[in-house]
């Protein structure tokens, strides 16, 4: 503990450390019934968490309260001068894009877009670019740029440039665009992300960063490139190494439980640990048994007044159990309470795939080692 401490703090003491601070925003369900517009968003817009990880479609068991979610975001600039964005650090994904002049969607037109004619250090090509998100997509052509990320100059970034973004979510986004963090190997066309190149520029002290996402709205979550905060790793860190370098993925072993009882992952299955999902995201019949064991409906809604007798959601990794109490999976929302907990079938050659998204992620320091190829978490109490 000692040491993890001490190389804590001469990490930190280094130049090449680097903090972006988060901000968390209202859910966009809030967004949404805000303008009325809510009802029709669900209709013209079913909900596909697994088009995110997959490029083809399974099938997903959304709960109905699948926007009351918060998201986190930061602030960067690209170009020279520095045009600002806001972005969503994102590692489920591995690609870096944001509005330009070339999108005439609704959504670009309410953010904030790139003009390349205004940076003198902009280098276009002939590449073009095509994502899918569980919420949303984008289509756009890629160029390349200087991109300024808390103080870090990375030279000749490959980013995206959205030509559009349908539909109704990105145009009520908080943020502007995506960086993704995850391995080049899922990098549509091949884009070298930001991470990676900071990297290779040696930009960073060490090979890895770190994310604390706190309940505050307004301040002290953060993402830190280069470094650990000791403060934050006063429990220790249990470090997990990856099952696949591509998302950040790892090997939970069985069982899930609730209150001491095995409700899933029997056999073992697969987990993403994943900044840009906001709950927590697991096969269809777990999210049954989830949700008969801890009495909610069918569409996960609970009584609030059941929130100080529900027992923990427990995850074995590695080893170890890591629980998470009623306090964070339970989401209260204009006096209404549900579980954080939504339904996505997308098997993988190693077992059923979760999702360890927000939900998860608030109740630990997480440790995103590149380096060696680990993720490392350090509960927070």
């Amino acid at each position: 503990m000692k040491l993890l401490l001490l190389l804590g703090l001469v990490v930190l003491a280094q130049c090449r450390v680097h903090r972006v601070p988060l901000r968390k925003t209202k859910s966009l369900r809030q967004a949404l019934q805000e303008r009325g517009l809510l009802e029709r968003y669900l209709k013209e817009h079913p909900y596909n968490l697994a088009a995110k990880y997959f490029p083809t479609s399974f099938a997903v068991e959304p709960l109905q309260n699948y926007l009351n979610v918060s998201m986190y975001f930061g602030t960067i600039s690209i170009g020279t001068p520095g045009q600002e964005f806001t972005v969503i650090f994102d590692t489920g994904s591995s690609n870096l894009w944001v509005p330009s002049v070339y999108c005439s969607s609704p959504a670009c037109g309410n953010h904030k877009r790139f003009n390349p004619a205004k940076s003198s250090t902009f280098v276009s090509t002939d590449d073009s670019l095509s994502i899918a998100y569980g919420t949303g997509s984008m289509t756009g052509v890629l160029g390349y740029d200087t991109v300024r990320v808390a103080g870090i100059n990375v030279l000749n970034q490959i980013f995206g440039l959205s030509e559009t973004e349908p539909g109704y979510f990105f145009y009520y986004a908080p943020f502007d665009g995506i960086l993704g963090l995850a391995y080049p190997s899922i990098a549509s066309s091949g884009a070298t992300p930001v991470f990676d190149n900071m990297m290779a520029e040696d930009l960073v002290a060490s090979d890895l960063f770190s994310v604390y996402l706190s309940d505050n709205e307004q301040s002290g979550s953060f993402v830190l490139f280069g470094g650990i905060d000791p403060s934050y790793t006063t429990n220790g860190i249990t470090w997990i190494p990856l099952s696949a370098e591509t998302y950040w993925q790892i090997t939970m072993q069985r069982y899930v439980s609730v209150g001491g009882e095995p409700v899933a992952c029997s056999g073992g299955c697969q987990a993403i640990v994943d900044t840009g999902t906001s709950l927590l995201a697991v096969p269809s019949q777990a999210l049954s048994n989830i949700l008969n064991a801890l009495g909610a409906s069918s569409d996960g809604q609970i009584s609030c007044s059941a929130i100080n007798s529900l027992p923990d959601v427990v995850f074995n990794i590695n080893g170890n159990a890591f629980p998470v109490p009623p306090s964070a999976y339970v989401i209260q929302s204009n006096g209404y309470c549900s579980l954080g907990f939504e339904g996505m079938n997308a098997p993988t050659e190693s077992g059923e795939l979760w999702i360890l998204g927000d939900v998860f992620i608030r109740e630990y320091y997480v440790i995103f080692d590149r380096a060696n190829n680990m993720v490392g978490l350090s509960p927070l109490l």
